[in-house]
């Protein structure tokens, strides 16, 4: 019985971490989208919150990490418990820097939009690795809550279609540089607002992984081939 209790209140501990990390993933989620309207319209009051936002995400990346050490403590979590409680370490990490990544488009935003009317289509050049990050970190946030191995093996195919459309932006950005000096400033801060999402992107990339890990056990950074996974791994093995 004793075992038993141990065991329920373990679980508990580390839902209510899981839930929480899923909080701090929406914060992040809704701070890119706002990000990315801030730099489409250029709104300076919505930079700001999102700016002052990310306050909100480190304390939580503070709390949970401190959650987290307690409950190994505590706990002494071994096997595949362990496993999830490391990743889910990994995950809070990679979730704040998503924030940083959200905040530093919002800052380059305010400050573009602040100077005066921009001299290049800006949102244009980056709408299509701008939906495609947010698909990937959508994903990839669904995939940690329901562990669904199946679905962070598809989305980590995705981020060479990110790293692609990056490059073609840098293409088109350096054209425009040479073509006429004055679009030198917009497409400087259009190519760090690229680079940013281009960034997130990877973050997400690196969820998925850390979700194969849990359910499968395998850690697949930098693996050249992707494994194929068992039938049961699209469940969440637990």
């Amino acid at each position: 019985m004793i075992g038993e209790h141990s065991s329920k209140q373990y679980d508990h501990e580390l839902e209510t971490i899981r839930s929480k990390v899923l909080q701090m993933g929406g914060i992040v989620e809704t701070q890119f989208i706002d990000a990315m309207t801030c730099f489409r319209i250029g709104n300076a009051e919505r930079a700001e919150r999102v700016i002052a936002e990310d306050d909100t995400v480190n304390q939580l990346e503070l709390s949970l990490d401190d959650a987290c050490s307690h409950l190994i403590v505590k706990r002494q979590p071994a096997a595949n418990d362990l496993r999830t409680v490391m990743a889910t370490v990994k995950v809070i990490t990679d979730l704040e820097r998503i924030g940083d990544e959200a905040a530093k488009i919002a800052r380059t935003s305010r400050d573009m939009h602040a100077r005066g009317p921009v001299s290049i289509n800006h949102y244009e050049i980056v709408r299509a690795i701008s939906a495609s990050t947010s698909a990937m970190l959508h994903d990839a946030l669904d995939a940690f809550a329901r562990l669904d191995g199946r679905q962070a093996l598809a989305l980590i195919a995705q981020d060479t279609v990110v790293d692609h459309e990056f490059r073609q932006i840098m293409r088109t950005l350096i054209t425009f540089m040479m073509e006429d000096p004055r679009t030198i400033s917009s497409a400087l801060d259009t190519l760090w607002v690229a680079k940013a999402i281009e960034r997130i992107g990877d973050h997400a990339k690196n969820i998925a992984e850390y979700v194969i890990y849990v359910v499968d056990g395998k850690d697949i950074r930098h693996a050249k081939v992707l494994p194929e996974l068992p039938d049961q791994v699209s469940d969440g093995e637990r």
